[in-house]
């Protein structure tokens, strides 16, 4: 998927968990054969050119275009799998496929805590030790190598940490009205909830939106917080994220 991927198990019998983490990792690369737009043989490119349908495709395929319909609505379009006319659902893939592997690793019997990064997004379940929760750091995007908030997973069992922004790929979040780079007074939304799945896309859809519109739709949604932060160095936050800072 272009990135680099961690993956931190705590607990559970080492034999276990590393053929648990050889599985998750092969199931990461399948993620990447089977949706990849830059891939000819993909059967994401396939259904594209239509090579194939959506019955004819691995399972998983019509269970990610499910969940890019509903952000989709949610969003009231502003998250879309369309680009250039063409299916694209690069913007959820890899929210879902994080949060796929870090729950396969997480079935491990004896296994206490899961952390599975892909690029910066991260989905944490239970915790890495006795009284001592995930910690996540968000990379301020107007002072390389500086933070610009702590997230902690503190008294809960799954959370997740999602971030869009121009910091590290320059423009390439689209507007889904124009189809052309989204044009906002954002460098970065970083958004924090349960499922990376959802929070990866609500982070893109905010970002396209800009700040006033984007932090509003963010306050909407249930069990969602999110730091924004604007390229005059303006920092807005969702009412509840200071309780999950740390």
């Amino acid at each position: 998927m272009g990135t680099v991927f961690s993956l931190d198990v705590r607990g559970g019998e080492p034999a276990a968990v590393r053929a648990a983490l050889d599985e998750a990792v092969a199931g990461l690369h399948r993620v990447d054969e089977v949706f990849s737009t830059y891939r000819e043989d993909s059967q994401i490119a396939r259904l594209q050119r239509g090579e194939l349908t959506v019955a004819e495709c691995d399972p998983e395929v019509a269970e990610v275009l499910e969940l890019a319909a509903e952000a989709e609505r949610l969003s009231d379009g502003w998250f879309s799998t369309s680009y250039q006319g063409r299916l694209d659902p690069t913007g959820i893939v890899k929210g879902w496929a994080v949060e796929r592997a870090a729950r396969r690793l997480s079935a491990v019997p004896g296994v206490c805590g899961v952390s599975v990064n892909g690029g910066g997004d991260v989905q944490l379940l239970g915790a890495p030790g006795a009284q001592r929760p995930w910690r996540v750091g968000v990379s301020d995007p107007l002072r390389p190598g500086g933070l610009a908030a702590v997230v902690s997973a503190g008294g809960v069992d799954e959370l997740s940490v999602a971030t869009s922004g121009t910091a590290e790929r320059g423009a390439h979040i689209l507007d889904p009205r124009t189809g052309h780079a989204a044009v906002t007074d954002l460098v970065a939304v970083t958004v924090v909830g349960p499922r990376l799945t959802w929070a990866d896309c609500w982070a893109t859809a905010a970002f396209a939106m800009g700040s006033r519109e984007g932090l509003a739709w963010l306050e909407s949604l249930p069990d969602v917080e999110a730091l924004l932060i604007t390229a005059g160095d303006e920092v807005r936050c969702t009412g509840g994220l200071a309780a999950r800072l740390g």
